[in-house]
């Protein structure tokens, strides 16, 4: 059974995106990554994960792991810039304008917000997973 890691991802005040675990992955209290976009922080971020691997090759607390990304606002739109910000922010009930201006950083999303999101992304990924074609 795969071991399951935690791993935020942000954008920083730098103009960048950083992915790190939440918890000890072996000897490591923190494996990390950094780059332009959220694709190439996880890159790195993995890029470090393997490099650990091969750093232990016998150690098997660097095998059989998976990861749970979570995201702050800024990190999901870009990775998941395929989705469709402004009816997302209808679908959720919340002002597309804002929503917009969250996205780009101009603002800060509150914890009510974050909940209306968090639970039409569930609902969004609930109805993909029952959808064929």
């Amino acid at each position: 059974m795969a071991k399951r890691i935690l791993v935020t991802i942000e954008f920083g005040e730098d103009g960048t995106y950083s992915c790190y675990s939440e918890q000890p992955i072996g000897d490591y209290a923190l494996i990390d990554g950094d780059g332009a976009s959220v694709a190439e922080a996880k890159k790195d971020f993995l890029n470090a994960v393997e490099e650990c691997r091969q750093a232990h090759p016998d150690d098997t607390r660097y095998s059989n792991l998976a990861f749970e990304y979570k995201y702050d606002l800024r990190s999901f739109f870009n990775y998941f810039n395929f989705l469709n910000v402004t009816e997302i922010a209808k679908r959720a009930g919340v002002n597309p304008s804002l929503m917009r201006q969250y996205t780009s950083g101009v603002k800060t999303a509150g914890e009510t917000t974050y909940k209306k999101l968090s639970s039409c992304i569930s609902q969004i990924k609930s109805e993909l997973q029952t959808a064929s074609f």
